[in-house]
């Protein structure tokens, strides 16, 4: 007996001097207790553009640590676009709608008079993966405005088994190289950021598709293999659709080069790549040609500063080809958290990324989306992470400086602490346990909300579009008046 209560007291003892210890060193251990200044697990993949530009910025950031928004605090005023000119909008409001117009107005031509097509670049990072939020942003534009199809999809694909929105599946023995982590590719990368090479020694590699489940993604329309230039003439596809077989050379001559597979749409087809070794290989792309298409770019670990390296002569066949009307960047979560609250350095370097996208796709309008609300733990509690808010004011000031359009995500969830509240209150939840990344039924959420302000800007352009005067180019007129004078004098 005498030996229990012993031992009672000797453990009740070490439980009061651990809780006294406990309480001295809380007030100087660290407040962000579990600290996530840079991924280390084997499998998360961040790109090497992104590892570079921070590693400079270690070297010339001043000693200022948290990052202060300097852009000027004054209302942002428009110039005319086609007659057209937004209200002023507040620096802290800014969705930069303005800079929307070519792509509203491709909108109406479709919705009033059926005349052309849209067509979508969706580029993010792990967010979007498994066609998350872009399959329900697709599938939303594609039942108010018609098209159907999954649109352009890659060869291998690291997401591939967590894809509804088309069921793919490849061999293993492809040759893959990503702007993620190749600077100088055996040849330019494609539009998905990827060039596929069939590496043919033992067995013809091949690739499986099979349509998703989804209203408008329920069979392959029209599907179409993109490849590049190459020496070699030898190469063939063989697809299997069914029991039919059909055996089509590749004439790689071009920069950009496209083979029909069926000029009808196919519920799935297996197709393998015979002598093609050296062969530049894209993707497939299904669309049905009318409507809304939007394709999915997403990476796993993408800063969205790779999109720098884009081949503009091989982009500019891309666009040839696709006519993209507009062009989202969904980036940020593999931003954060490295050492400093200070983006400048992203904002400068996303600025030459947009101007880039431009000259790779002329035409084209861009919007940016700003990083999701992330948790992270400090003095026991989920809060939101120090960097979002310095991140999302310098995409903000990106998107003002390049004429892009703004869509504030981190806002539209809800501000400060909503990514806990998504995670831990919302029924049901809204977003994984990692406090970052959204889940099925959230994705479909920030879908929505994105759907909803484009809608919001296109609803403001049609009742602008009644009463807009157009004012004619000076150069337009000048030239006018000099032929009319010429005519007069004969």
């Amino acid at each position: 007996m005498g030996n229990k209560f012993s031992y009672f007291f000797q453990t009740l003892v070490v439980i009061c001097i651990s809780a006294l210890c406990f309480l001295f060193f809380k007030e100087v251990l660290p407040k962000r207790i579990f600290s996530e200044a840079k991924p280390s697990a084997k499998n998360v993949v961040v790109d090497s553009i992104l590892l570079e530009a921070v590693a400079l910025d270690e070297k010339t950031k001043s000693t200022a640590e948290k990052g202060v928004d300097t852009f000027r605090r004054k209302k942002i005023v428009f110039e005319q676009i086609d007659g057209i000119a937004f209200p002023p909008e507040e620096y802290e409001q800014y969705k930069g709608f303005q800079f929307l117009i070519p792509f509203f107005e491709k909108l109406y031509l479709l919705e009033t008079e059926q005349k052309g097509d849209i067509r979508i670049a969706y580029f993010g990072d792990s967010m979007t993966d498994g066609d998350l939020i872009v399959q329900d942003f697709r599938n939303a534009l594609q039942s108010q405005y018609g098209g159907k199809g999954v649109g352009f999809v890659s060869i291998t694909s690291e997401s591939a088994g967590s894809r509804s929105s088309v069921t793919h599946q490849y061999s293993g023995n492809w040759k893959t190289q990503s702007y993620l982590n190749v600077k100088r590719p055996l040849k330019p990368f494609g539009v998905n950021g990827h060039v596929f090479f069939a590496n043919d020694t033992l067995s013809n590699p091949w690739v499986n598709y099979k349509a998703g489940h989804g209203v408008h993604t329920s069979q392959l329309n029209n599907p179409t293999l993109f490849y590049g230039n190459s020496d070699n003439q030898e190469g063939e596809l063989i697809v299997k659709s069914g029991k039919d077989t059909i055996v089509k050379k590749l004439s790689p001559d071009k920069l950009l080069n496209t083979l029909a597979i069926s000029n009808t749409a196919l519920k799935s087809f297996k197709a393998s790549f015979h002598k093609a070794d050296s062969i530049p290989i894209y993707g497939f792309n299904f669309d049905d040609g009318k409507g809304v298409h939007v394709d999915n770019f997403s990476n796993r670990g993408n800063s969205g500063l790779p999109i720098s390296t884009f081949n503009v002569k091989l982009m500019n066949e891309f666009q040839e080809r696709f006519d993209y009307d507009l062009i989202i960047l969904h980036y940020g979560t593999n931003v954060l958290n490295y050492g400093s609250y200070n983006y400048d350095w992203y904002e400068r370097s996303m600025t030459r990324v947009v101007n880039h996208l431009k000259q790779c796709f002329p035409g084209v309008t861009v919007l940016v989306i700003s990083t999701a609300d992330k948790s992270t733990k400090y003095d026991l509690e989920m809060k939101t992470d120090s960097a979002v808010v310095p991140l999302t004011m310098a995409q903000r000031k990106y998107a003002v400086q390049s004429k892009a359009g703004y869509f504030n995500l981190f806002e539209a969830m809800g501000g400060e602490g909503s990514m806990t509240k998504w995670v831990e209150e919302e029924v049901p939840a809204l977003a994984a346990k990692d406090y970052t990344h959204f889940n099925y039924k959230g994705a479909q959420k920030v879908a929505g909300m994105l759907y909803e302000q484009i809608q919001s800007g296109y609803a403001q352009y049609k009742e602008m579009r009644k009463t807009r005067k157009i004012i004619p180019n000076k150069a337009a007129v000048d030239s006018v008046s000099s032929k009319t004078t010429t005519a007069n004098a004969q």
